[in-house]
């Protein structure tokens, strides 16, 4: 036992350095054992979005040199928390997931989707069956209701506050968690009304781009079955934003390496089929006010939003 007085403290100083270890680790962000972590909103089907994320990870890769790791969370309120949970470190979010990460986060937009024709902004609606008897917002009364997600802007948020501002109750309101979801109970009479999200047709083609066109593969004759009932007020498009401490540098190579991603074919069709988008553009915080304003003006109450589910 000649050595046994020192058998302790060793035992010490090697549990302490385990424990100490996660927060000393030498692996550069963006390196291929602390690759760069980005989450994609989850609006269209998980197929689709692990595609595009595969096509993007190696575009961002080529053109950064840097690693990184796409997740695709089952909710919008997933992606928000990913950012106080340190799982996250850049992300395209829907508006109100937004606004409610950078409010209890301090995560920053630094891009937007751009729509055709230039559009920056967008507005929800309510879709109906044209036998379903239903003509205005009143109609909704006692009805049952499909909203997307409890954080969903276009799909719950502007429908609630609009329907709570005309004292109009569904008997029952469900969550189909995605747009394309809520538009197909609509459609299979699984209920009376859906709120989801807008765009106006082509204006050269005349083709319809709101939430309908999600399902027009699998129903052909959804524009003929499933009408727009009324519409809420214009709100900005998504965001793509970074955690609040992100390396700048690296946040404005990977910033350059989207823009670039978006125009390149593949780009322009990986940001389609995830998020009905035709590019991308700068934005900063300021640009969300208009939506902090309209929550306000509605009574809401973020973190009470995001208890619902």
């Amino acid at each position: 036992m000649k050595y046994g007085k020192y058998y302790i403290p060793i035992l010490i100083i090697f549990l302490v350095k385990l424990s100490l270890a996660p927060y000393f680790q030498s692996e550069k962000l963006g390196s291929k054992d602390n690759p760069i972590r980005f989450l994609l909103t989850p609006s269209v089907d998980a197929e689709k979005i692990a595609t595009s994320a595969d096509e993007l990870t190696q575009f961002l890769h080529k053109k950064t040199g840097l690693y990184f790791q796409a997740t695709f969370p089952t909710s919008f309120i997933a992606v928000v928390e990913a950012f106080g949970n340190n799982k996250a470190d850049f992300a395209c979010m829907n508006t109100f997931s937004y606004v409610l990460a950078h409010r209890k986060y301090g995560v920053e937009a630094v891009l937007r989707i751009v729509r055709r024709n230039g559009e920056l902004t967008y507005k929800g609606q309510f879709i109906t069956r044209f036998d379903s008897g239903i003509e205005n917002l009143s109609d909704i009364e006692g009805k049952k209701l499909a909203y997307v997600d409890a954080a969903s802007t276009s799909g719950y948020i502007l429908p609630k506050a609009i329907l709570d501002s005309l004292h109009i109750k569904p008997s029952d309101e469900v969550f189909g968690m995605r747009h394309d979801n809520v538009v197909t109970m609509v459609y299979q009479k699984q209920v009376d009304v859906g709120a989801t999200y807008y765009s106006p047709p082509d204006p050269k083609t005349g083709e319809y781009l709101d939430a309908r066109a999600r399902v027009k593969s699998q129903y052909p004759n959804i524009f003929k079955e499933v009408k727009i009932l009324d519409f809420t007020q214009e709100i900005p498009n998504d965001p793509w934003v970074f955690r609040k401490d992100f390396p700048k540098e690296i946040q404005e190579n990977i910033c350059s390496a989207l823009l670039e991603f978006q125009s390149t074919p593949h780009g322009k069709k990986a940001l389609f089929e995830t998020n009905s988008a035709e590019g991308l553009a700068q934005v900063s915080d300021k640009d969300y006010d208009v939506l902090r304003a309209m929550i306000t003006r509605f009574g809401g109450n973020l973190e009470e939003m995001l208890r619902k589910k």
